[in-house]
């Protein structure tokens, strides 16, 4: 027997933020029953574990703890620009997400890796940080700040990664929206995180050229097997 865990890749692609939100919730809720079943006695096998990957059309969320003001725009002028808006059960304030950004959901159950929820947010930008390494592009923490950024310590401090979970019985959902080729336009109309004093970025700002998502992808998902430390289970 396998001693290590087992994830399910899923890659959804370009999907509309509702539904991939409603896959989450759905594979969230079996985790967390199949955990209290278990509890209760039943002789079942652990939660089935997911890392999703999509790209979402334009749409602003706000977690349940951010402050609506931070949204620039009104529901009409989010219309007329084609994008949507969520009030969403993460942790976290407003952000964008958007075509040619990498979305990444991971469906863990944390007892089957390590229970410690300030572990799993360090891995998740430390996966951001080591694949931006693979560009040439230096990235790092900002001390109170969640998520990966560029310059942390300079005035031209800009974020390239955001991040917001949440979790339920040692269980986790969300996660992070990691900027390639994202149209930075649309963060103009928001206090990105509730953070007014900082810029945001990404990897075709920097290298001056669009990336290939999938080979981002492909780099990051290599991030994760070796930080948490699981083998990929085949569909």
């Amino acid at each position: 027997m396998n001693s290590l865990p087992e994830v399910t890749i899923i890659n959804l692609g370009l999907v509309d933020y509702k539904e991939a939100w409603d896959i989450q919730e759905n594979y969230f809720r079996q985790a967390i029953d199949r955990k209290i079943a278990i509890r209760n006695g039943e002789n079942l096998a652990p939660p089935s574990n997911y890392l999703i990957l999509c790209e979402h059309p334009h749409v602003y969320t706000i977690g349940k703890s951010g402050n609506k003001e931070n949204l620039l725009l009104s529901e009409n002028e989010v219309a007329s620009k084609e994008a949507s808006f969520y009030k969403i059960n993460r942790g976290g304030d407003i952000t964008y997400h958007g075509p040619g950004q990498l979305v990444v959901y991971p469906i863990l159950d944390l007892e089957q890796f390590f229970t410690d929820i300030h572990k799993y947010m360090r891995f998740l930008e430390e996966a951001v940080i080591n694949t931006l390494l693979k560009f040439n592009i230096q990235s790092s923490r900002i001390d109170g700040m969640t998520g990966v950024w560029l310059d942390s310590d300079q005035p031209t401090a800009r974020k390239i990664c955001a991040m917001g979970v949440k979790s339920s019985r040692w269980v986790t959902m969300h996660g992070i929206g990691f900027n390639i080729n994202t149209n930075l336009d649309f963060f103009s109309h928001i206090v990105p995180c509730g953070i007014d004093d900082k810029a945001v970025t990404s990897m075709q700002k920097e290298l001056g050229r669009k990336i290939d998502i999938k080979e981002v992808e492909a780099i990051i998902l290599e991030e994760f097997k070796s930080l948490f430390g699981f083998i990929v289970k085949e569909n």
